[in-house]
């Protein structure tokens, strides 16, 4: 059967086009995962992997998506196309939602889409056919302790480029990446500082934030800042408000997850003692950014220039 389908291999790339790269094998979190021809109906989960599809031309491999439809259709403002996509499921997804939807690919990640031990995860799709591509900024909800950059993202792309068969397009997306945020670093080699700063996530008995293991702080690092928060184990975590306080941040960035979130949290911090007398709300140094900015996708470029001009000024 080996040698069969080596033959049939070789005839394929022979006479087929750009598909016929497949079999193709890339790494996904802690697996080798191998897919044996471009997706045609494809799901995503929730808005900014949704975005990563969408910046690669890829709706018309698309059946779908699970999570926020006012997020996705927010999306249509970047990439009209993501009008076209329907929601699939809103919560997290059974297997019985992918398998009546016909879906031959799903992009997820841990924490986004799929929950280690839950009724979908990779094996578990496997067995039914789906493959699974996760995104590499979850990789560390499963034990992969790598520091995040915007190579995550470059990773994601250009993987999914090749599962797609579409790797020029991933690799001039990239390039175009790449060089906006080496901009930046240009920008901000010689500011005078490194400004420190706190990513509010949510309010509550602690705070919400982002972790030394989550998009946001490669984000923070490439525009020339630090996350206090970069020393913490994890990805999206909370912290002590006392923590926060000690750690005596210059700056604010507030997650924005849409329907007067951000408005809430600032509301929260500026009514609590001890809270309201952190440095950058007396100095109004708070920068609002929304969920597909922070989370990994491909609005985190955009993100790292705001986050610069916030922190340095223009340069």
């Amino acid at each position: 059967m080996i040698r069969a389908r080596a033959t049939a291999g070789v005839l394929l790339a022979l006479c087929a086009g750009p598909a016929a790269a497949h079999p193709v094998t890339v790494r996904s979190c802690d697996r080798l995962a191998t897919y044996d021809r471009p997706p045609e109906r494809a799901v995503s989960y929730d808005s900014n992997l949704t975005e990563m599809m969408l910046a690669l031309d890829l709706t018309d491999r698309m059946i779908g998506y699970i999570g926020s439809r006012e997020r996705v259709r927010a999306s249509a403002e970047l990439f009209p196309k993501a009008a076209r996509l329907r929601q699939i499921q809103r919560q997290y997804p059974t297997r019985e939602a992918l398998l009546e939807a016909g879906a031959d690919f799903y992009f997820a990640g841990w924490s986004y889409g799929m929950r280690a031990g839950g009724e979908v995860t990779p094996a578990t799709l496997g067995r039914l056919g789906i493959p699974v591509y996760e995104l590499t900024e979850s990789c560390v909800r499963i034990g992969r302790r790598e520091k995040p950059t915007l190579d995550f993202l470059y990773r994601d792309l250009l993987n999914l480029g090749r599962i797609f068969a579409v790797e020029d397009r991933a690799e001039a997306l990239v390039a175009g990446y790449r060089a906006r945020v080496a901009a930046v670093a240009g920008r901000v080699a010689d500011a005078p500082s490194r400004p420190r700063v706190f990513l509010y996530d949510g309010a509550g008995r602690a705070a919400g934030t982002a972790g030394g293991h989550a998009m946001p702080t490669a984000l923070i690092e490439a525009a020339g800042g630090v996350n206090i928060a970069h020393d913490v184990a994890g990805n999206w975590t909370r912290i002590s408000w006392e923590s926060v306080i000690e750690r005596d941040p210059d700056a604010i960035v507030v997650l924005d997850h849409g329907g007067g979130s951000a408005a809430q949290k600032m509301a929260y911090i500026r009514a609590r003692p001890g809270l309201r007398d952190l440095r950058p709300l007396k100095e109004n140094r708070v920068l609002i950014l929304g969920y597909d900015e922070l989370t990994p996708g491909p609005r985190n470029v955009t993100a790292v220039e705001k986050i610069a001009e916030f922190l340095h000024g223009a340069r």
